[in-house]
């Protein structure tokens, strides 16, 4: 599987009005993804849930929207995310169970009507996923998450990502083109369509190619990671200021990059080697994200969907003048 980047789109929730728009917009990606009229139900139903539900407890949020891939199709993936007071997911998950006033059912609902969903929460707010496909098409076997923004909300997005998997090999690449806006989307679109050609050969030799194809744009920062479940290693290189790290419930640790820009000028591309031991994360980010952050400060996040970290550490470590991307994939054995 071939996974090409896309942005995050972010609904913000302050008021009734905007549950019905958030509602309108999540319902226009399910009919441009082709859903059946009971699955696009499906989707109104969940969006209409979480969006209330950001303001009924936390008194506002965001609700993060965009198409993710399955199996045989694409699915639609919601996670609304806040910094409200938090709660217990294993009361709230309960029908009957109710915090503001109501029935108590929406969560209940939440799960029966999603093909996949997670939650974590603490004082600091809470990030709850859920993702829906079409009746016919089942969750992609390999677990990740990506949140990426454009600086300002503009059309154009800097950073690129790009994702492939097939039977035991993981290959994840994130550029960062210099700058933002178009020329710096043009810079990463170009270093991505060559990778995306051939995206488990050697990560050093990617890089080469990259540089080769984002000649004469502004250049960036690029990083490839390269996984195979087989051996239990992963192969990592980077060129200017992505970050990378390995991370398992016990320790993190960072992943080397050199300087220099791809497109522009850099020595040479040199790939590292580390041992891969059970089930780990990979986390993949540029520089729009702060680098101090450490998965252990919240307890119980490592062992959630990727998806939810990815959107947690965008909430609380986005700088906020620059895109931003945050890749998390678990390097796992992917199933069938």
């Amino acid at each position: 599987m071939n996974i090409s980047g896309s942005t995050t789109t972010a609904l913000l929730v302050e008021d009734e009005s905007q549950v019905g728009h958030a509602r309108r917009v999540a319902q226009a990606l399910a009919q441009q993804l082709d859903f059946a009229d009971g699955d696009a139900g499906r989707v109104a139903l969940v969006t209409t849930e979480l969006a209330t539900n950001l303001l009924k407890h936390a008194g506002h949020g965001v609700l993060h929207l965009r198409a993710t891939p399955g199996q045989t199709g694409l699915g639609i993936e919601l996670i609304a995310v806040d910094r409200g007071p938090g709660f217990d997911p294993s009361e709230c998950i309960a029908d009957g169970y109710s915090t503001g006033g109501t029935q108590g059912t929406g969560l209940g609902a939440l799960i029966r009507q999603s093909q996949v969903f997670d939650i974590h929460s603490d004082n600091r707010g809470s990030v709850v996923l859920a993702q829906l496909y079409p009746r016919h098409v089942s969750p992609a076997p390999l677990l990740f998450g990506v949140s990426q923004h454009s600086l300002n909300d503009d059309p154009s997005c800097g950073d690129v990502w790009h994702l492939a998997f097939d039977g035991s090999r993981i290959s994840a690449l994130v550029i960062d083109g210099i700058g933002h806006g178009e020329d710096a989307e043009r810079a990463g679109l170009a270093g991505a369509a060559v990778f995306a050609t051939a995206p488990f050969i050697e990560p050093a030799t990617s890089l080469v190619e990259m540089h080769q194809a984002m000649n004469g744009t502004r250049g960036g920062a690029a990083a490839v990671s390269l996984y195979d479940t087989s051996v239990g290693k992963l192969r990592f290189a980077g060129v200017g200021n992505i970050g990378g790290a390995l991370i398992n419930a016990e320790k993190s640790r960072g992943l080397a990059s050199h300087p220099g820009i791809v497109g522009s000028q850099f020595r040479k591309a040199v790939a590292f080697d580390y041992p891969v031991d059970g089930r780990q994360l990979l986390i993949m980010y540029s520089d729009g994200l702060q680098s101090r952050w450490d998965l252990r400060d919240y307890p119980g996040l490592v062992h959630r969907h990727p998806a939810i970290i990815a959107a947690l550490l965008h909430r609380d470590f986005c700088r906020g003048r620059d895109d931003v991307t945050v890749m998390v994939i678990a390097l796992e054995e992917i199933g069938d």
